[in-house]
C-alpha cells in the first residue's frame, strides 16, 4: 500500500457509489471497496461493481453476504412493485418503497468493521440528500450520527491517533453536478447500473425512480445516458 492511506468505499455498481470511489482515487487513497449481495432483485449491479472495482484499481474488493429479503419490507427485498414513472413531485413526497429498512446502517457498520481491520480511519459512501430526500439513512444526520458512534464502539475509534471519518462527498450534489463530476475524473458509466428493476439481461427498466433521475441528470448536461435499456421509447421523455 506504499504510504497511502487505505479508504474503504461501498460500492453498489450504481452511478454515485462509482463516482465516489473515483473521488476517493483522485484523493490518493488505496482503495478498499465494498459490496453485498443482500437478497436484493438482481444482481447486474454486482456484475457492474466488479467492473468497476478492476476498472479503478482497488486494492481488494469484496462481495459480501448479508439476507435482507428475510425481513423484506422493500421493493427491492420483497416481490413488491417497483414504482414506475412518478414525477418528481411525487419523487419527493414521503419516504418510497424502494427503500431497504436500515440498510445503510447494516452497510455502514460492515464497513466500520472492516476499516477497523485495516487500520483506515476514511469511509467513503455516495448518498446524495439531494435526489434521494426521502430515504432517512442518506441525509446528513444520519451520517454524522453514525460517524459519532462508529468512534465510541470501536477500539480505533477509543485508542486510535485519529477519529474515523464518514465521507459523503455526492451529499448536497444534483445527479447532474455528480455526473459532471464524473465526467471531468474520467468514468465511464456505461460500467454502472443504477436501475432498480432491469431486465435479466442487465437492461435498464427506463421508468423507475432510479433510471429517471438518472436520465434526468445526463440531458441536463447534454449527454445521452450510455446505459443500456429495455427499448428506445423507455428513454424518451
Amino acid at each position: 500500500m506504499g504510504h497511502k492511506r487505505p479508504a474503504v468505499v461501498l460500492l453498489s455498481g450504481g452511478l454515485d457509489s462509482t463516482t465516489t470511489l473515483a473521488l476517493a482515487h483522485r484523493d490518493g487513497f488505496d482503495l478498499f471497496a465494498l459490496s453485498f449481495r443482500y437478497g436484493q432483485r438482481h444482481l447486474a449491479e454486482l456484475e457492474a461493481a466488479r467492473r468497476v472495482a478492476e476498472r479503478l484499481g482497488v486494492v481488494k474488493h469484496i462481495i459480501a453476504d448479508i439476507d435482507l429479503r428475510q425481513f423484506g419490507g422493500s421493493a427491492l427485498t420483497s416481490d413488491l412493485d417497483v414504482p414506475k414513472g412518478r414525477t418528481p413531485n411525487e419523487m419527493g413526497a414521503g419516504i418510497p418503497v424502494t427503500y431497504v429498512p436500515a440498510r445503510n446502517t447494516v452497510f455502514l457498520s460492515f464497513a466500520l468493521a472492516w476499516a477497523e481491520v485495516l487500520g483506515s480511519t476514511d469511509i467513503f459512501i455516495g448518498v446524495n440528500a439531494l435526489d434521494y430526500s426521502g430515504y432517512p439513512d442518506c441525509r446528513p444526520e444520519f451520517i454524522a450520527a453514525f460517524e459519532s458512534m462508529a468512534n465510541l464502539a470501536t477500539k480505533m475509534g477509543v485508542e486510535g491517533s485519529r477519529p474515523l471519518t464518514i465521507h459523503t462527498p455526492l451529499i448536497a450534489l444534483t445527479k447532474a453536478e455528480i455526473i459532471r463530476t464524473g465526467i471531468e475524473l474520467g468514468v465511464d458509466y456505461a460500467m454502472t447500473v443504477t436501475c432498480y428493476d432491469p431486465s435479466p439481461g442487465g437492461e435498464a427498466c427506463g421508468a423507475c425512480d432510479a433510471c429517471l433521475l438518472r436520465r434526468k441528470g445526463f440531458e441536463e448536461n447534454g449527454l445521452s445516458d450510455p446505459a443500456r435499456y429495455v427499448s428506445e421509447t423507455a428513454v424518451v421523455p
